[in-house]
C-alpha cells in the first residue's frame, strides 16, 4: 500500500496568469487567504512533505513555510516543467501534483489515486471528472506518478516537448474519475479568471 508518507505534493503555481491579467493566480485571496495557501492547507494532510513550484514572488511564496521551486525550464514553459521540478526534488518514491487554481480538490484524491496506481500496475494515475457538458475528462495537473519516471520527463523536455499528454502517453497511465455519488460536482473547478474566482469562493 502507497502511505501518504511515500508521496510528496508539489503545488503547482508557477504559470503567468495571463487570463487574470497577469495577476499571480496562487496569491490571489480565496476565502480569506492565499489560494495557493488554501490548496497547501487542503493537500497537507494527504501527503508527507510538501512544495510549491513556483516562478515569481517566491519570498511570497516561502512564507508559507515550505520548500519553493522555480522551473528549470526557460519561459514559463507549463505544467510539465512543475512537474520535472517537483521529481528533481522529490525524495520519497512517489509525487502527487495539484494546481494552486482548483482548490477545492477532493479531500481523497491522493488516496483515490494512489488505490488506482497500485490495482492497475501503473505508472501515472491521473483524475478524470465530468465537466459542464457532461463529459468525463482527464485532469493532467492532477497526477500520481512514481519518482523514477524523472529520466523520461528529462528527455521529454529536452527534446522540446511541453504537453503533459504527450508525455504521459508513453507511459502506462490509469484514468481516476471522480464521479462516484457524494462527489463534489465542483471539486475540479479552476479560478483561470477573477470572476471564476469570486465564483469559486461562494460555492
Amino acid at each position: 500500500m502507497i502511505s501518504k508518507d511515500d508521496v510528496t505534493g508539489v503545488i503547482l503555481a508557477g504559470g503567468r496568469g495571463s487570463r487574470m491579467g497577469g495577476a499571480d493566480k496562487g496569491l490571489q485571496n480565496f476565502r480569506g487567504m492565499p489560494m495557493a495557501m488554501f490548496t497547501l492547507l487542503r493537500l497537507a494532510p494527504q501527503v508527507s512533505p510538501l512544495l510549491i513550484n513556483a516562478n515569481r514572488n517566491l519570498a511570497a511564496y516561502e512564507s508559507f513555510g515550505v520548500p519553493v521551486w522555480p522551473d528549470g525550464l526557460a519561459d514559463y514553459a507549463g505544467p510539465l516543467a512543475g512537474f520535472l521540478t517537483g521529481l528533481e526534488h522529490c525524495e520519497t518514491d512517489y509525487m502527487v501534483t495539484v494546481p494552486c487554481d482548483t482548490p477545492l480538490f477532493p479531500q481523497d484524491l491522493v488516496a483515490r489515486l494512489a488505490e488506482a496506481l497500485e490495482r492497475d500496475g501503473a505508472e501515472i494515475a491521473m483524475a478524470q471528472a465530468r465537466e459542464e457538458d457532461g463529459q468525463l475528462r482527464a485532469q493532467p495537473v492532477f497526477s500520481l506518478m512514481g519518482r523514477n519516471l524523472m529520466d523520461s520527463l528529462v528527455r521529454f523536455t529536452q527534446g522540446g516537448g511541453r504537453k503533459i499528454d504527450a508525455w504521459t502517453a508513453q507511459h502506462r497511465t490509469v484514468l481516476v474519475p471522480f464521479d462516484r455519488a457524494g462527489d463534489d460536482p465542483a471539486a475540479f473547478a479552476n479560478a483561470n479568471t477573477l470572476a471564476e474566482l469570486h465564483r469559486l469562493e461562494q460555492s
